[in-house]
């Protein structure tokens, strides 16, 4: 597992020589703090071109630019749909969290966990759901709902680190979707983002709920 404990400072130092222009979701020092553009020491084809950089030990640094490209993407592909239509899944325990904080916002149902196959294929189960777009956390843990949604031509957004591979993904977030607050400050701006968006506040004052909400023991 990536920690994402490294010091502010170091962080800062890897994103400040970075070429960063313009504005950002969130200020970068937010971005840089939790680690969001720390991936590992493996690093798929795929993924290669978002890395920036890789570390003296190892690691890999994704673009912090693309990464807030990308995460800009995900909220109009988002805001395209309404919250029955999406779906989120994650079943790595550390996104739990931040996912059901950001279900019960935005009403848009999650898979915390493990996720059956044949909820979105088997119209026999009394879960069987349909949808019409969804987002993993992980599409190696998440394999049995990106697999289920490939079946059925529903496409799949995924968090991607430097060691995933992307096919059958329709999209890729690149980030660190391993560190609990990567993935907090991840879903606390989508979450921002949706709501707004979607008129549920009227501006980044009226949501009220911390990024330490998402990320808090």
């Amino acid at each position: 597992m990536v920690k994402t404990t490294t010091k502010t400072t170091d962080l800062s130092q890897e994103g400040s020589d970075q070429n960063l222009d313009g504005q950002f979701l969130v200020p970068l020092e937010d971005y840089l703090k939790v680690g969001i553009h720390i991936g590992t020491k493996f690093r798929t084809k795929a993924m290669s071109p978002y890395v920036y950089k890789v570390r003296n030990d190892g690691l890999s640094v994704l673009n912090v630019q693309k990464i807030d490209e990308h995460l800009r993407i995900l909220i109009d592909l988002f805001l395209k749909h309404d919250a029955q239509d999406i779906i989120v899944a994650c079943r790595r325990e550390n996104g739990w969290k931040a996912v059901k904080l950001f279900s019960k916002l935005t009403g848009i149902p999650s898979f915390t966990g493990r996720y059956l196959p044949g909820r979105l294929t088997n119209t026999a189960l009394k879960t069987f759901m349909e949808t019409k777009l969804v987002l993993v956390v992980d599409p190696f843990p998440d394999r049995n709902i990106l697999t289920d949604a490939h079946r059925v031509g529903v496409p799949v957004i995924a968090l991607c680190d430097t060691n995933n591979e992307t096919r059958d993904l329709e999209y890729v977030i690149p980030c660190n979707n391993k560190g609990k607050k990567s993935l907090g400050l991840i879903f606390w701006v989508l979450a921002r983002e949706y709501l707004k968006g979607k008129g549920m506040i009227s501006s980044e004052k009226d949501f009220k709920v911390s990024i330490e909400d998402f990320t808090s023991e």
